[in-house]
């Protein structure tokens, strides 16, 4: 067989020199003969190989093929996923059983366009998964347990580390030496000016955003306070807080976000958080400057040195005018040293687009926290005069 396929290419290849002399007649149909065979041999055998080698490319292929579970799973199983690679999270799951490999979780994940959103946390998952179910169940809400932190709008930096050492088992004094630094906790440089010439607080106050975090396993009290500044970066930057601010306010927006932090303790309703906010703007820089008179001022410092709060109608003239209280509204005109409170957005909106009015009093006047406002004394006496028939501890 190899002696014909060998001629028969030798023939292909040079048809001018035949190997063998013989007759015309024997030449031409021998040559004829043999070249028709040699084809037809070629073909059964390139058809041979052609199946053998997809056989073995099939077989080959299984080799590099990574090794996935079928179906939606079997046992429940909790996980903690922790913030890294997709490899890495996909050894985390093998390691507990819930995919085959990390081959065939990363290439799923790779495939879903979602794929690369899959978030540190506890998830509720099984055990045996395809790798692809695994993907989907790590990228559905309802799948992750929800152990996280609330930080409720208008708290203080104090409280808000009180709670995370409560909360998380870290020590109190790992929150507080943490906050002592607030720029290298990622707040710009640029937050600590201010226009109406006086020194800012410098402290992370009104930079811890309140909302509720699930902060990664085994976390420093400085990554979670970071991560919350940076949640406030991203906040204030999608409202375009800063422009609104200077080019809006033509004030800094370190005095935008003071503003919001007052906003924040004094008004009872979130409707109100504009009007108050204007009220502050019209007190500390319109003429003639005059004293805010916020009480909740008095109650930061009280919160300061761990007393606790007191309604307007309840604090004394003492406490209002304390001259070591470097917030003091009382004793001071403009606005006080730096925020009271970390603010909530709509806190934040009020003070960066407030109301437009002339006001320059407001008062609540029922239980339910509504506010009145007026614009001169004998209005806000008489807005007083209401509170106090509704209930409202003033008179």
């Amino acid at each position: 067989m190899i002696d014909e396929l060998d001629l028969a290419f030798d023939e292909e290849a040079d048809r001018s020199k035949p190997r063998h002399r013989r007759g015309a007649k024997g030449a031409k149909g021998g040559g004829k003969g043999k070249t028709a065979i040699a084809f037809l041999m070629v073909f059964v055998l390139l058809g041979v190989l052609g199946v053998g080698g997809y056989l073995g490319y099939e077989k080959v292929k299984g080799f590099f093929t990574a090794a996935d579970y079928d179906g939606a799973g079997t046992d429940a199983v909790q996980v903690v996923i922790e913030e890294g690679s997709l490899t890495a999270i996909g050894n985390t799951l093998v390691d507990s059983d819930v995919v085959k490999s990390t081959a065939a979780f990363t290439e799923a994940a790779e495939a879903n366009p979602l794929g690369k959103n899959i978030q540190a946390g506890t998830y509720n998952l099984k055990k045996q998964m395809a790798a692809k179910d695994a993907v989907t169940m790590l990228l559905d809400p309802k799948s992750r347990v929800k152990t996280g932190i609330t930080i409720t709008p208008g708290t203080t930096a104090r409280d808000v580390y009180k709670l995370l050492a409560q909360k998380t088992g870290l020590p109190l004094k790992d929150f507080e030496d943490a906050g002592k630094d607030p720029k290298a906790l990622g707040v710009p440089d640029f937050w600590f000016n201010r226009t109406d010439g006086k020194k800012a607080s410098g402290t992370i106050e009104g930079f811890l955003y309140p909302d509720t975090y699930e902060f990664k396993p085994k976390a420093t009290a400085a990554e979670m306070l970071a991560v919350m500044v940076q949640k406030f970066l991203t906040v204030t930057g999608d409202m375009d807080f800063v422009k609104s601010a200077e080019q809006g306010l033509s004030v800094s927006p370190y005095e935008a976000l003071i503003v919001a932090s007052l906003s924040q303790a004094e008004a009872g309703v979130a409707k109100d958080w504009p009007k108050v906010a204007r009220v502050a703007y019209n007190r500390a820089y319109k003429d003639p400057k005059m004293p805010l008179q916020f009480d909740v001022t008095t109650n930061y410092w009280l919160n300061l040195n761990d007393k606790s709060g007191k309604h307007s109608g309840k604090m004394t003239k003492a406490e209002l005018e304390d001259p070591k209280n470097p917030y003091t509204t009382e004793l001071k005109v403009g606005l006080p040293l730096g925020p009271i409170n970390n603010p909530s957005e709509g806190a934040l909106a009020g003070a960066a687009k407030p109301a437009s009015g002339p006001w320059l009093f407001f008062v609540a006047v029922d239980k339910a926290g509504n506010s009145a406002f007026a614009t001169t004394n004998a209005e806000h006496e008489a807005n007083i005069q209401k509170a106090c028939r509704n209930g409202i501890p003033l008179c």
